[in-house]
């Protein structure tokens, strides 16, 4: 009786999964919603069962994806569903929300590597410096349009864009990891409420205001910096690319630890909890407000600045 409910469950998820996956493929608009739900088949299932069953529900995932969108669709199935696999044995075994989204983090990482190694390998197609190519051919086109009007071209802001594109290009590493942290927090915030609704048990995040993350984080950002200017490689070189996307790295997790301690103090003021939101869309819109809340988060990991501040 327990094998024919399974089979009827995997049945009844694996049509959910064909549904979300054919809307992903061919509905422009809708698809781009959607794609963030292909993993919700694949964690109900796997938090339900057990690894080797999760297993073959995913190989049944991975056929059905061939059948309806030929070899289009096993980027997606092979990204989301493995990602959401491992969720859902995360979630089954009791290891923490937290344990999850950094194990579905690494596994969407991995897959997202893959399939760019993959690519570029198998059909010589270089998105990200293709991306790039396209990018800099329309600033040429705007800017040949702009003089073919008469207007005048300011060369600062060509070359300012110039080295951006420069600056995308030697970050991709932290880009796919970005990438990959931001997909996975998504994938969990509109699965797991569906999720519990189901009768999965889904471990609550603690508030934002009470993150803190590992002091260590501070000294390897101390020694990144101290490398850069002591080693000082030279541009395009291969620690020169290390140490780049190791700091931006770090940057950003200072940044996270700068925001989660204006969260705490407008918490412990008793504001109202728009004002930290505020903050921290302009946290980003502004960079020199970025800095200062850097400084928030090294301040606040070297000396325990929430400790004291809640003593106070």
């Amino acid at each position: 009786m327990n094998n024919v409910h399974k089979l009827t469950e995997g049945a009844v998820l694996l049509a959910v999964f064909a549904v979300l996956l054919l809307i992903s493929l061919y509905v422009p608009l809708l698809g781009t919603v959607s794609i963030f739900f292909l993993a919700l088949p694949f964690i109900m299932f796997a938090a339900k069962n057990n690894r080797m069953s999760a297993i073959v529900f995913l190989t049944g995932g991975v056929l059905l994806s061939l059948i309806i969108g030929s070899f289009m669709a096993l980027p997606l199935v092979l990204t989301f569903g493995l990602t959401g696999t491992v969720i859902g044995i995360f979630i089954r075994e009791n290891k923490g929300r937290a344990s999850s989204f950094i194990a579905g983090t690494l596994v969407f990482l991995t897959a997202l590597l893959i399939l760019y190694a993959a690519a570029v390998v198998l059909f010589d197609v270089n998105i990200i410096q293709e991306g790039i190519k396209m990018m800099k051919k329309s600033i040429q086109a705007s800017e040949g349009m702009l003089e073919g009007f008469g207007q005048n071209v300011d060369k600062t802001v060509i070359d300012q864009f110039t080295a951006g594109l420069k600056m995308i290009e030697t970050l991709t590493p932290s880009l796919f990891v970005m990438t990959s942290v931001i997909c996975v927090f998504i994938i969990q915030l509109v699965s797991f409420p569906i999720a519990k609704r189901f009768g999965i048990q889904v471990e609550n995040w603690k508030p934002f205001r009470e993150m803190s993350l590992p002091k260590s984080i501070l000294w390897y950002y101390l020694i990144a910096i101290l490398a850069s200017f002591l080693f000082n490689p030279s541009e395009g070189s291969y620690w020169f690319l290390a140490l780049v996307n190791i700091a931006f790295m770090l940057q950003i997790f200072m940044v996270i630890q700068g925001l989660s301690l204006i969260f705490f103090f407008s918490h412990l003021k008793g504001w109202p909890k728009a004002v930290p939101v505020i903050a921290a869309v302009f946290t980003f819109l502004i960079p020199f407000l970025l800095y200062i809340v850097r400084i928030l988060g090294i301040i606040d990991l070297g000396f325990d600045l929430r400790q004291r501040l809640g003593k106070k």
